[in-house]
């Protein structure tokens, strides 16, 4: 249902104002009513939004943050297919919100998205229950007796299928829930409305906040439940959470709720992909008509001539009809947008591949620690992402309320510095944080060799835990300057019609990290495990050689930064165009 207000016409100069005080241009609520500005959107809607990610997120890492310790335990995998298979459903979890955003913004909307994504993700949850479940029962001490000597537990082949099934149906519905959600805040916020318009960079920051409080509570209280009292119920209670979120938001969203009005009725994907596909199809120059005559009297800034190969796109032969096919000049610039955020994307990724390791390597590194905070309580190792979390916590009101502030004073940005600006500053952080875990890593090594710890495994280490935290706490503070600089970057510099596929892209680059790390990880291991060498990731972590692997990380994402750099300095931002030129949407 398309409505807009009247501006012209009857309306007059006095009254226009008046009208945007009262509506929202471009938004309607869940009935199809125009949005009342006064009881609709903003902090008001987005508050319930961060509540809902907060629920997300604690379910979520509820069972990705320990399941290293499953998989190795329960399942009885080696530490090299935990990390291949933890990382390869890391990469389904955050390359399938493509899926989702395509889904969102070209069919059901992110509103009705979230919603079945929501039911699809309760479902996935209470099936990983079960299988915990019946695990248990498998691998009970009773069960175990019946077992021949020396004869290892080892879970049936469908309990397995089973238990990674659900595992990927949870990973395909966040994959619906995650861009739509943070969109769909962000959707709360009206950019015409400098108020507003401010207030939704903050947004990206507290959303940031309350999803890793909801990772702090995962960390703190789930992984103790898991590993001391029963997997079943450390992998219900998230399921029970996310009820809660699913409910919290659906009655919320029929009173607050803004949503957004797609005025020309096709959805903006589809018509940007003709563009591609008429370059492909029509490589060779063609004389034609601009396809809108209106439009032909448009002047194309200087800012708007990079990738010009794709304005054959408007170009309509001369004696042909327009269609629903017809490319407009808006269509190609949208185009020419999305090529833009490539590069960005691609010298993201060694930031990705570093941002995998927490939840894996990180953690087999803690499990040889000593862990021990008192006589009676040992931290789990998962749990040491805790300071991750906790930075993140402490950093973020410094960075909005202080930082800013102060960086808003001198440069006289709305946002301090700049998105890209902010990104950079991550990436660099992100490579110091795998540069000390390369060296804390040697340390580790240089105590096991000195205390003749090299061929027992399961020995703890006479070295405290805490010597983690530093490359925990520096991969936390890198967090909030790249993750939250890449959300607000890939929201604002799409269409507000694909705000979602813009999250999408976002969160493809840790997907596809991932899969770049479980990758690497693959092919040193096989090439270095050879002629009966442990290799770099043996199971014996005495003997493998975690450091090196780690310099290597670094190496890859000191040269992607430097790439980076170039790219940022010549990035145009979509606000600039349209300042100039007007006439993006």
């Amino acid at each position: 249902m398309a409505i807009t207000i009247a501006t012209g016409g009857g309306v007059s100069e006095a009254e226009r104002p008046l009208l945007y005080d009262v509506f929202v241009p471009g938004f309607i609520d869940f009935k199809g009513h125009p949005s009342l500005r006064s009881i609709s959107g903003s902090w008001k809607s987005a508050s319930f939004i961060i509540g809902v990610e907060m629920a997300e997120r604690l379910s979520f890492y509820g069972i990705s943050s320990n399941l290293v310790s499953y998989l190795t335990g329960r399942l009885g995998q080696s530490t090299a297919a935990a990390a291949a298979s933890l990382n390869a459903w890391y990469g389904t979890a955050a390359l399938s919100p493509i899926m989702g955003a395509l889904l969102a913004d070209s069919y059901l909307g992110r509103y009705w998205t979230i919603i079945y994504s929501s039911l699809l993700y309760i479902l996935g949850l209470g099936f990983l229950t079960l299988s915990a479940a019946f695990n248990s029962l498998n691998s009970s001490p009773n069960y175990k007796t019946t077992l021949p000597n020396n004869t290892s537990y080892s879970p049936p082949l469908l309990q397995t299928t089973f238990f990674f099934s659900s595992l990927y149906l949870v990973a395909l519905a966040q994959g619906g829930h995650r861009p739509c959600l943070q969109a769909f805040g962000a959707d709360q916020f009206d950019p015409q409305n400098n108020k507003e318009s401010k207030a939704k960079s903050s947004f990206f920051n507290w959303c940031f906040w309350s999803s890793c409080l909801g990772t702090l509570i995962a960390l703190s209280v789930l992984n103790y439940i898991q590993e001391n009292l029963s997997w079943e119920v450390g992998f219900g209670i998230p399921c029970v959470v996310m009820c809660l979120g699913l409910i919290v938001f659906w009655i919320n969203g029929s009173v607050t709720y803004r949503f957004c009005v797609n005025e020309d009725g096709r959805s903006l994907f589809v018509r940007m992909s003709w563009v591609f596909v008429k370059v492909a199809r029509d490589l060779q120059p063609v004389f034609g008509a601009i396809s809108n005559e209106v439009e032909a009297q448009r002047i194309m800034p200087q800012q708007c001539s990079q990738f010009e190969f794709l304005d054959i796109a408007s170009l309509v032969p001369n004696g042909s009809m327009e269609d629903d096919r017809t490319c407009t000049i808006d269509d190609v610039q949208e185009a020419k947008a999305i090529l833009r955020l490539a590069p960005i994307w691609f010298t993201s990724l060694g930031y990705s591949i570093t941002y995998a390791q927490p939840s894996t390597l990180f953690t087999k590194q803690a499990s040889t620690l000593d862990r021990q905070i008192t006589s009676t309580f040992r931290i789990p190792a998962a749990s040491l992402q805790l300071f991750i979390v906790l930075s993140i916590i402490v950093f973020v009101p410094i960075y909005d309320r202080i930082l800013v502030p102060i960086a808003r004073a001198i440069t006289k940005k709305p946002t301090g510095i700049s998105k890209l600006q902010r990104i950079g500053i991550g990436l660099f952080l992100s490579l110091t944080s795998i540069i000390v875990a390369a060296l804390v890593e040697w340390k580790r090594l240089g105590v096991a060799f000195e205390y003749g710890l090299m061929d027992k495994p399961k020995a703890i280490i006479p070295m405290s835990v805490w010597w983690l935290a530093p490359q925990y706490l520096i991969s936390g503070v890198a967090d909030v300057f790249t993750l939250v600089g890449l959300q607000e970057f890939f929201y604002d510099e799409v269409s507000s019609e694909l705000k979602s596929i813009g999250l999408a892209l976002y969160l493809s680059i840790l997907g596809i990290g991932s899969f770049l790390s479980s990758f690497l990880v693959c092919v040193i291991h096989k090439g270095t495990s050879g002629n009966g060498e442990d290799g770099w990731f043996s199971d014996n972590l005495n003997q493998a050689h975690l450091d090196y692997f780690y310099w290597l990380l670094a190496g890859i994402s000191a040269f992607l930064l430097a790439t980076y750099v170039h790219f940022a300095k010549t990035y145009i931002y979509r606000r600039s165009i349209e300042i100039v030129g007007g006439y993006l949407s």
